[in-house]
């Protein structure tokens, strides 16, 4: 596929190494190689397909539904020689091509079935045709051992009925030799043995002549004779004839079977090509899940955002050393469209350009990346990079002759949809004639809107990244006491070369480091101080703005906690309140219900009582509506059934997800006994162990161990089990 993208590129970035570690989890020799073939892939689409099918087979990783195991050989020659008129394979080789297309059914079925999950998986295998007739066919005659069946053919299967019965002569004929030869006492003791697929009477040598039949070796001291018994040879070259006939007709089944399948060569091609890619794309998944890689958004909107970006390769040495690797994140914008990085060597500012080129390659070749998942970026057509002490022996070129001919190159490739990437610009000349020539190339990148990251640590660059609008000087955070090196990028500010500060932490002699200073301009000097100096500053006040943003986070903390309490008052509040109007209602129903019975039974009249009771409840029933109004009309009543429908679904779902958390639990659980269940069961029990017999509430203590025997002591008296029906209750103090 052609790519804008080249082979230097490549080189620069380590690119052949992220290939290599990719290779490592493929489980084909096929996969290995069309991993380590992977380009950049030019095409969007099929770009996107690629990294949405690598990220679908990871997330299958998380899932119940993960992509079906595959295994598969490499059959290209065995095709080729399919393809040939009259041709045949051996009977493993089909059974490979069998195999192949099973696998790749099983994928079409499965993707089918769970196209919601996979939908680009599902796309992908809908191209190809579903067909079982290759594997019916190969299976019809060949045994999944590799033997040809006996009835592929209804001659093979006569030629094998003769072999068997043959092969029973040969036994009962050489039986009646053996029986003979051992009652004469011409035998040695080991009486038979084979030779070349035959067995043969083992003869002492002093009775050679009196046993008929054919000599067919020797024993080493000379004192044994090995012979065919003469009533087996006859039935044995008859043997060897009817092995020869098999064979003949074997070879003539494997041909017609070539020529029943021989019409779906193209088909197999298709697939073996749809597993070798499997095999690659499962690769790059579980390449991501150890670095922890995943695919970031893909934005339309020309911009590159790397939240928590680690260097692959980096990494990957780091974990072995049990060394911590520093994340970075960084940004490429249309307000910040090249980042120019400057600090001391060795503080991490080659590290974090090659993360970024590094990342953007793997990302445009289908491969996902180790990134936080908000980061964000862009396709471009170029990736430009000029990294590394690039000096030409083969043309004679020196370090700064090569960079002004890869300068050339940039400048007739860039363009806005380019993002280049320079380490150490500007280097290998002097340093005004050469910073002044970088300052031209970095304006004609800014000019022609390409985005990039370069590394130097040309003063006029720095001064140059803060004229410009859309270009910002960085630098790498350093400790400016220990002159240790923090690997974290700062925006916003150039950075200091701490020169003379870490010659002075590497052993120069103070004296020497000082004739260096006087013999530097002062005002480079003051600059550097300058920029020191702000660098001391700017640490402080992040110090400080940290320790700020934790006080602030603590007192949102104990805002929160605060409003919470308050809640919980106000909650029983209201919770006294309605019981206290609850009481106040039913004191006030108790009275009016005595002041009513009272009235009874001063004047005994009970159609005065009635009259009263159903005014009163009339009352009540009147305050009693307009405090929660009967739901009459129609649309009331439906907007009551909807209401109660959605509880019922919202219960429904809650119940759903209980019962499934349940599951969970159970699963667990279940997990959990087992392994206490494991562990007990390879537990080696010792004297004083406190044990009970399984099913028993007693607990004894071990007083003698029998192999699997033991005598337990239960205080009054001791009882002998095995082990296996012990259970441990308390291990032995010791």
């Amino acid at each position: 596929m052609r790519t804008n993208i080249s082979e230097k590129t490549l080189q620069d970035l380590e690119f052949l190494t992220v290939l290599q570690h990719v290779s490592e989890f493929c489980i084909s020799g096929l996969g290995k190689e069309r991993v380590r073939e992977i380009l950049p892939i030019s095409n969007k689409k099929t770009l996107f397909t690629e990294l949405n099918l690598v990220d679908e087979y990871l997330k299958s990783f998380q899932s119940e539904n993960r992509v079906p195991n595959y295994s598969f050989d490499n059959v290209t020659e065995d095709i080729h020689r399919l393809a040939i008129e009259n041709s045949f394979l051996e009977p493993e080789a089909y059974l490979k091509i069998a195999n192949i297309s099973l696998t790749v059914n099983e994928h079409i079925r499965f993707f089918k079935k769970f196209e919601v999950q996979f939908p680009t998986f599902f796309k992908l295998t809908q191209k190809i045709e579903y067909s079982t007739f290759i594997d019916d066919e190969i299976k019809k005659i060949i045994e999944l051992n590799g033997i040809v069946k006996n009835n592929a053919s209804s001659t093979l299967k006569e030629i094998r009925k003769d072999i068997n019965h043959v092969r029973g002569k040969i036994g009962q004929s050489f039986s009646s030799a053996l029986g003979k030869a051992m009652a004469s006492g011409y035998l040695d003791d080991i009486k038979e043995s084979v030779i070349d697929n035959q067995r043969v009477l083992a003869v002492l040598a002093m009775h050679r002549k009196k046993v008929a039949g054919s000599f067919l070796g020797a024993s080493k001291s000379g004192n044994i004779v090995y012979i065919a018994p003469q009533a087996t040879l006859s039935f044995s070259r008859e043997y060897q004839n009817l092995l020869y006939e098999e064979k003949q007709e074997i070879v003539k089944i494997l041909r017609k079977l070539a020529e029943t399948i021989r019409p779906f060569i193209t088909l197999i091609q298709e697939y073996l090509e749809y597993v070798t890619h499997v095999d690659a794309v499962g690769a790059k998944a579980k390449y991501a899940q150890e670095i922890n890689a995943l695919l970031p958004k893909i934005s339309r909107e020309k911009k590159i955002l790397f939240k928590d970006a680690y260097h692959p390769i980096l990494w990957r040495k780091n974990k072995e050393k049990n060394l911590k690797t520093v994340p970075q994140t960084i940004e490429l914008n249309e307000k910040q469209q090249i980042i120019v990085i400057s600090g001391p060597n060795a503080g991490g500012k080659s590290i974090t350009l090659k993360t970024v080129g590094l990342l953007q390659l793997m990302l445009q070749s289908g491969l996902l990346i180790p990134v936080d998942e908000r980061s964000k970026t862009y396709i471009f057509d170029t990736i430009l990079t000029d990294i590394g002490d690039n000096q030409s022996i083969e043309n004679q070129l020196s370090t700064y002759s090569y960079r002004l001919k890869n300068m050339r190159y940039f400048l007739r490739k860039c363009n806005e949809n380019t993002l280049f990437l320079i380490d150490e610009f500007g280097t290998g000349s002097d340093p005004e004639l050469g910073g002044a020539l970088a300052e031209i190339f970095l304006e004609e990148f800014y000019n022609k809107k390409a985005f990039g990251i370069i590394t130097t640590h040309y003063s006029n660059l720095k001064v140059l990244a803060n004229e410009l609008e859309n270009v910002t000087n960085a630098n790498m955070q350093f400790n400016e006491r220990s002159l240790e090196p923090l690997f974290k990028l700062f925006i916003g500010q150039a950075g200091s070369s701490f020169t003379f500060e870490v010659a002075q932490k590497n052993g120069i002699p103070y004296r020497l480091i000082n004739k260096a200073k006087k013999r530097v301009e002062n005002e480079k000097i003051r600059l550097d101080k300058t920029i020191s100096k702000l660098q001391k500053e700017r640490n402080k006040l992040q110090k400080n703005s940290a320790s700020l943003e934790k006080q602030k986070t603590k007192g949102q903390e104990h805002l929160e906690s605060l409003q919470e309490k308050e809640q919980k008052i106000q909650d029983k509040l209201s919770g006294f309140q309605e019981l206290y109007d609850q009481n106040q209602k039913m004191l006030s129903l108790g009275r009016k219900t005595n002041e009513l019975l009272n009235k009874y039974f001063q004047t005994n009249n009970k159609k005065e009582l009635n009259a009263n009771f159903n005014k009163w409840v009339a009352d009540e029933k009147v305050k009693y509506a307009k405090k929660k109004p009967l739901k009459t009309t129609k649309a009331q009543k439906q907007k009551a059934k909807i209401a109660e429908k959605k509880m019922q679904q919202v219960i429904k779902k809650v119940e759903k997800e209980v019962l499934e958390k349940v599951v969970e639990v159970r699963k667990e659980k279940k997990i959990e006994e087992a392994k206490i269940a494991k562990a007990k069961s390879e537990y080696v029990y010792k004297i004083n162990d406190r044990v009970r017999i399984i099913d028993s509430n007693s607990v004894g203590t071990i007083d003698k161990i029998d192999k699997k025997k033991v005598t337990i002591n239960y205080g009054f008296f001791t009882t002998k089990t095995s082990v296996d029906k012990l259970e441990l209750v308390e291990k032995a103090k010791k």
